[in-house]
């Protein structure tokens, strides 16, 4: 893999051990050690991934990754030390689409960034559109509309929301979802679901607290509901 990746990290020895074992990877890295580095980086550069440390210096990481989203849905891997679960809740809320917890191995990183490249790099769907209740689905286009206003949703959000509505009524486990959506099982961590499905159904639920479309399917894991069904 030929991959170009930006890593964004304060801590001098980790960013030369990560760069050195992304490197024997076979990707391309560029570094950046504070925020705003990082930032202009990203910019000039235009990776394939942004791996991308939660503290920063001069530019908070999480302010970086609002500010990527702001202009493109670059794969960004959030690293963070912190063991409070709200910053990777705020991370994923923000639009990241995975995370890793330090101190890492080697082999999880590299697993975790090639899940996410996959995921990025991965051909689009049939044609047809997909139908679940008001929501209208274009796989090829990647859109999702609400009579004929287009939903913001970000690359897992909706491939999240893609592989529920093309199996209504099937429940799918978080372990299936992690495989299917994030590309990887065994490494996985069940509430990156959970997260996503919460902001999934902030922005297609009329009533977010009591959806309709995307349910819960209590020990067992989610499944798309056609109304009428």
């Amino acid at each position: 893999m030929d991959a170009r990746i930006l890593l964004v990290e304060d801590d001098p020895s980790i960013r030369e051990v990560t760069a050195l074992g992304l490197r024997s990877a076979g990707f391309s890295i560029t570094t950046a050690a504070d925020g705003i580095e990082g930032l202009e980086r990203w910019r000039v550069d235009r990776p394939d991934l942004v791996l991308l440390d939660v503290m920063l210096p001069r530019l908070d990481g999480l302010d970086v990754l609002r500010a990527i989203r702001r202009e493109s849905t670059t794969p960004v891997v959030m690293l963070t030390a912190r063991a409070d679960t709200i910053d990777v809740v705020v991370g994923l809320e923000s639009g990241a689409d995975d995370y890793v917890r330090k101190p890492f191995e080697m082999p999880e990183l590299v697993a975790r960034v090639r899940a996410a490249l996959r995921k990025a790099g991965g051909a689009g769907g049939p044609a047809e559109i997909v139908v679940l209740g008001p929501l209208q689905i274009d796989p090829a286009g990647r859109t999702v509309t609400v009579g004929g206003r287009e939903v913001a949703l970000t690359r897992t959000e909706f491939d999240l929301l893609l592989e529920l509505a093309r199996q209504p009524g099937r429940v799918l486990g978080r372990e299936a979802l992690l495989d299917r959506v994030w590309g990887y099982d065994f490494l996985g961590d069940s509430r990156l679901v959970d997260v996503a499905i919460g902001r999934l159904r902030a922005k297609v639920e009329a009533d977010p607290a009591n959806p309709s479309l995307v349910v819960t399917v209590r020990g067992a894991g989610y499944k798309a509901v056609r109304p009428g069904d």
